[in-house]
């Protein structure tokens, strides 16, 4: 898909930025999701980030298993810092989740 407005591109850019060795399927579900109406307000790095850490948490850890078992939202997060991480670091990520963010979805 090629973007066609200034804010979609400066999404891609971003996005190809932050995490430049993502899957395809994986930074188009990114892109669809940092371009979402409650994230429009944000610079788009910030949009990209924040994307980027849900989509992650969600399709490439045990949170949502976590939370399954009775977890709170907090305690599954930091649990699953390694493993959000691990795959950050495949993508190349130049940024990497601390444990003391509190990113929203």
């Amino acid at each position: 898909m090629k973007p066609s407005t200034g804010r979609q591109k400066a999404l891609a850019k971003a996005l190809t930025a932050l995490i430049p060795l993502a899957p395809f399927s994986d930074a188009e579900a990114i892109r669809e999701a940092a371009g979402q109406r409650k994230l429009r307000e944000l610079p788009p790095s910030i949009a990209v980030w924040i994307a980027t850490v849900a989509h992650v948490r969600h399709e490439h850890s045990d949170y949502d298993a976590l939370l399954d078992e009775g977890y709170d939202r907090d305690s599954a997060r930091h649990f699953v810092i390694d493993q959000m991480n691990a795959v950050l670091t495949t993508w190349r990520a130049t940024r990497l989740v601390e444990g003391d963010e509190d990113e929203g979805e």
